[in-house]
C-alpha cells in the first residue's frame, strides 16, 4: 500500500466517500481494487478464512487502470465509477466462470453478462469477485459443493445466512464496497440480517433476472447487499430495469424519513419462546427508537405463519426443474450439463441440495397443487394489501429472523422473508442491533429488522429505511484479524 492510499481509511467507505477521495486525489480505482484483493487474500483465504469468495476477476486491476485513465480525461464515468462489486455466483458474468456454487456447473463461462451486470458496468462498476452461495441458491446456510462453507465474520462458528451468504459475508468483512445477491425466499435479506447489512429486495419485476441461473420465475429477483442504505439505493438505481416505474430513488434518502410514518408491527412474526428473547429485546429497542424519531406504530394481530407460507404457498420447488432446464438448454455447448436430471444424478451435489432436487423433480408434475399455490399467492397479496390499507400503515415491520442466525451445521430456522418473496412486494432488512457479546462473537450476533411496503412503493420503503438507519446507526464492522 503506497503513501497516497494511506491518507484515507478504506474500511467501511461508502460510494460517496470513495468518489470524494478520488476527486481529491487521495485514491485511485486501481488502489481501491488492490486493497480489496489483498484483504481477500489475507482474511478470506487465510487468517479467519471467511471463505466468501469463489474467484477474483483477473481483469479487475486492468479495468480499474482504464477507469483511472478515463477519470483523468472526463472525470467520473458514472454513478458507480470504480466501485468494486461482489457478485453472487449464480449471476452470469461474461468471461468469468459461473457455477451457482456447484461442481456440476464447473467450467461454465458465460458468453454474455446478465442484464444487471451490464447495467452495473455501464455505470462504471468493477466486478471484483464472484461469491459463494448455498448451492443453486436452494437453502440458507451458504454451503456449496464448489466452495464449501462460508463463515459469518461476526461469529466464525455461525453461518452468514443465505443463500447469498458469500456476498453478505464479503461485504460485511470489507472485501468489496457493494454486493449483489438474488432472492427467491429469503436470500438477500437473510445475509443482511446475519451480517449487520442492508439488504433490499425490490418489487418483483423492477429488476431484470435475465442471465441469472434461475430457481423460480414467480419469486426470483436480484438486489443489493450493502453497508448503508444510500449505497443500496444507488445500486438499485443502477440495476432498475423498468423505466416506466423506476423513479429517482435517491431523492427519497431523507434523514427524517421516519417522521409521520405509520409502521405496522406484525406480531405473529415475532417469536415467543426463550430462544427468541435476545432478538425480541433488540427489536423492542428498535421500535422505541422509531417512535422517538417521529414514527407511530400500530399493533397488527393478524395471524401469519412464515413456515406455513413456505410449505403451502411458495412455488419455488414446483418451478425449479422447468426453469433450470430452460436455462441449461439456452447455453448450448457452453455448459456440460444439459438438463435437470443430469445435475440431479451427477453425484456432484451436496446431500441437502440433492434431496431438494429430488423433491423438485417430483413436484414438477404436481400441476394441480401448483395452480392451488398460485391462487393462495394471490390471496396473500390481497390479504397483506388489505392489512396495510385498513390499518393505514406505510409499511409492516418484524424481525427478519426470530432467533440469531444458526451455527454451522444447523438448518436455518425462524426466517420471515417469505412474505415479500411470495407477494412480490418490496422489503428491506437493516441492522437493528446485536445479541450479547460472547467469546465467539465479540461484537455480538447481528439482528436485522425487516420492513415490507406496498407493491412498487420503493419510495416509502427507502424513506423509512434511510430514516431508521440515520437515527439508529446500529451497524458495527466485525472484529477480524488478518494472517
Amino acid at each position: 500500500m503506497n503513501e497516497r492510499i494511506e491518507k484515507v481509511d478504506i474500511l467501511e467507505m461508502s460510494i460517496a466517500k470513495i468518489h470524494s477521495a478520488i476527486e481529491k486525489g487521495e485514491l485511485t480505482s486501481k488502489q481501491l481494487v488492490s486493497f480489496y484483493i489483498s484483504r481477500i487474500e489475507s482474511m478470506d483465504r487465510k487468517g479467519p478464512c471467511i471463505n466468501s469468495v469463489i474467484n477474483i476477476n483477473p481483469s479487475a486491476l486492468t479495468i480499474a487502470e482504464k477507469l483511472d485513465r478515463q477519470y483523468k480525461q472526463i472525470g467520473l464515468t458514472g454513478p458507480l465509477h470504480g466501485i468494486p462489486v461482489l457478485l453472487k455466483d449464480n449471476i452470469c458474468t461474461k468471461g468469468l466462470e459461473t457455477t451457482a456454487g456447484s461442481l456440476s456447473l464447473e467450467g461454465f463461462i458465460p458468453s454474455r453478462d446478465a442484464e444487471i451486470v451490464s447495467r452495473l458496468v455501464k455505470d462504471g462498476a468493477i466486478i471484483l469477485a464472484k461469491t459463494n452461495l448455498h448451492e443453486f441458491a436452494v437453502w440458507g446456510e451458504t454451503y456449496s459443493s464448489k466452495q464449501g462453507q462460508t463463515l459469518n465474520p461476526y461469529d466464525l462458528t455461525r453461518t452468514p445466512g443465505g443463500s447469498s451468504g458469500g456476498t453478505g459475508a464479503g461485504v460485511a468483512a470489507n472485501f468489496g464496497v457493494i454486493g449483489i445477491g438474488t432472492d427467491t425466499v429469503n436470500s438477500i435479506r437473510s445475509p443482511a440480517s446475519a451480517c449487520s447489512l442492508v439488504g433490499l429486495r425490490p418489487t418483483k419485476g423492477l429488476v431484470s433476472t435475465k442471465g441469472i441461473i434461475p430457481y423460480s420465475s414467480t419469486q426470483d429477483t436480484a438486489g443489493p447487499i450493502t453497508r448503508t442504505v444510500e449505497d443500496a439505493v444507488k445500486c438499485l438505481q443502477s440495476i432498475c430495469d423498468n423505466d416506466s416505474i423506476c423513479s429517482d430513488y435517491l431523492k427519497h434518502l431523507k434523514p427524517n424519513g421516519l417522521k409521520g410514518k405509520r409502521i405496522g408491527l406484525l406480531r405473529s412474526l415475532f417469536g415467543n419462546e426463550k430462544k427468541h428473547e435476545e432478538v425480541n429485546s433488540v427489536m423492542a429497542l428498535a421500535i422505541k427508537d422509531m417512535v422517538k424519531h417521529g414514527a407511530s406504530t400500530v399493533e397488527i394481530e393478524d395471524r401469519i405463519n412464515a413456515d406455513d407460507l413456505v410449505n403451502s404457498v411458495s412455488v419455488h420447488l414446483h418451478e425449479l426443474k422447468c426453469e433450470l432446464n430452460q436455462f441449461l438448454q439456452s447455453q448450448g455447448n457452453l455448459i456440460k450439463m444439459k438438463d435437470f436430471e443430469g445435475i440431479m444424478n451427477s453425484g456432484l451435489l451436496t446431500k441437502d441440495v440433492e434431496r431438494n432436487f429430488n423433491a423438485a423433480n417430483k413436484l414438477a408434475f404436481e400441476k394441480d397443487e401448483y395452480i392451488i399455490r398460485l391462487e393462495r399467492r394471490n390471496n396473500l397479496r390481497d390479504r397483506i394489501t388489505k392489512i396495510m390499507v385498513q390499518n393505514e400503515v406505510d409499511a409492516l415491520a418484524f424481525p427478519h429472523q426470530k432467533c440469531p442466525v444458526v451455527k454451522v451445521g444447523e438448518a436455518q430456522i425462524d426466517r420471515n422473508g417469505v412474505i415479500a418473496a411470495i407477494t412480490g412486494f418490496p422489503s428491506s432488512t437493516l441492522p437493528a442491533g446485536f445479541t450479547h457479546p460472547t467469546a465467539n462473537a465479540p461484537t455480538g450476533v447481528p439482528v436485522g429488522i425487516e420492513f415490507l411496503a406496498k407493491e412498487f412503493d420503493e419510495a416509502t420503503l427507502i424513506e423509512i429505511s434511510y430514516g431508521f438507519e440515520k437515527v439508529t446507526q446500529r451497524r458495527k464492522p466485525p472484529v477480524l484479524i488478518s494472517s
